[in-house]
């Protein structure tokens, strides 16, 4: 039987330790949850509608014979219309988890296959239990607030005036890479925008990624990116729907803007479909979510193969509140990846969940959490 090229190319790679280990101790444990529901400060905007709330379910791990052990923490965050963990019995799902937390080994191998922000949520809890619940799963230098990440400044879709607005804000506490939402509006205006923020700013000065989360049609789609072109761009995510993997790929290998995929990793579950997905469309770089991909443990998955291809990668949040968040940062931190991050979603929520504030202009910095 003869093995794929990419086999090879994987086994080529220097070996090192997993970034994502799990070993608690066989004690037991006991789980609950509680939900919270989110509200953006103003209205977010998407070119899947606009969003004004958005639901976590808090998990809360402990051993029951040692309770000063720490409570762990972890954060379900699905995005309803995005995920494709089934909402009729999400929260049914996770009492379930809950009375049988003590099973969670197997609940992880195969149970929830279908619902990777549960599935995260729990590794994150696990984790954070195993460190002594103190919301500090990968220690480090950043955790121990000797360093920093870098993020990129996230614009949400609006008028053209709301979003000037935004942008000058970004500019005004200093971020040079920022992140445009583009896709709803009618695209000549927001050619006029890009066209207007490139001529105060070169790319020398910054960094413009755009989003289309899937907006441009795939007859349209080569015209509106050599349009785009003359911006200076340094990416796009997502300019068509995902699922089409050979329009996609002429996307990918014609496209004078690198193109980044986003939606198209959630729902790929095996190493063997990640391989075949990134053999075949052959992206420059990979966006990824862990609420959205699985987790640790799967983003670590895709990072790996990604690498082996050549496959440039950044992490970005997915509306998690400070819990997920901070967990998140700090996977990132010890990934090593220098790129700015997609990681300064925790000031748009008026009640989010642990009194912190992680930004300091472009830089993300490890809070304790107030809990």
């Amino acid at each position: 039987m003869q093995l794929p090229f990419y086999y090879y190319l994987l086994l080529l790679r220097p070996l090192k330790m997993p970034l994502f280990q799990l070993h608690l101790p066989d004690r037991k444990l006991k789980m609950w949850y509680k939900k919270h529901v989110l509200h953006f400060k103003q209205p977010a905007g998407t070119s899947r509608g606009v969003l004004t709330q958005k639901e976590s379910y808090i998990l809360h791990v402990q051993y029951v014979n040692y309770p000063e052990l720490g409570i762990g923490r972890g954060e379900c965050s699905p995005i309803w219309g995005l995920s494709i963990d089934p909402k009729e019995d999400y929260e049914s799902l996770i009492r379930d988890i809950c009375d049988d937390v003590n099973n969670y080994r197997a609940w992880m191998f195969d149970r929830l296959v279908e619902y990777p922000s549960i599935y995260f949520g729990l590794e994150m809890a696990l984790k954070d239990l195993e460190q002594g619940g103190k919301q500090q799963l990968f220690p480090s230098h950043f955790t121990q607030q000797k360093e920093s990440i870098e993020i990129n400044g996230l614009v949400w879709m609006g008028e053209p005036a709301f979003m000037q607005q935004q942008i000058e804000a970004k500019l005004r506490d200093g971020y040079d890479c920022i992140k445009l939402k583009i896709g709803a509006l009618n695209f000549e205006k927001e050619l006029e925008l890009l066209d207007g923020i490139r001529q105060q700013y070169s790319k020398e000065q910054l960094e413009i990624r755009v989003d289309a989360n899937g907006a441009f049609e795939p007859e349209k789609a080569l015209d509106q990116l050599h349009q785009l072109n003359k911006f200076d761009l340094h990416s796009i995510e997502q300019p068509i729907k995902a699922g089409q993997w050979q329009q996609m790929k002429k996307l990918c290998s014609s496209s004078p803007i690198p193109i980044a995929l986003d939606e198209e990793l959630i729902g790929i579950v095996g190493w063997e479909k990640k391989q075949l997905l990134l053999k075949t469309i052959q992206p420059q770089y990979l966006i990824l979510k862990p609420s959205l991909v699985g987790g640790f443990k799967s983003t670590e998955g895709w990072i790996n193969i990604a690498s082996a291809f050549g496959i440039k990668w950044w992490m970005t949040s997915a509306l998690e509140s400070n819990i997920g968040l901070n967990a998140i940062a700090q996977f990132t931190y010890i990934t090593g990846n220098k790129m700015p991050q997609g990681l300064g979603t925790g000031s748009l929520y008026e009640n989010n969940i642990g009194e912190v504030d992680f930004l300091k202009s472009k830089q993300f910095h490890f809070q304790p959490l107030a809990l």
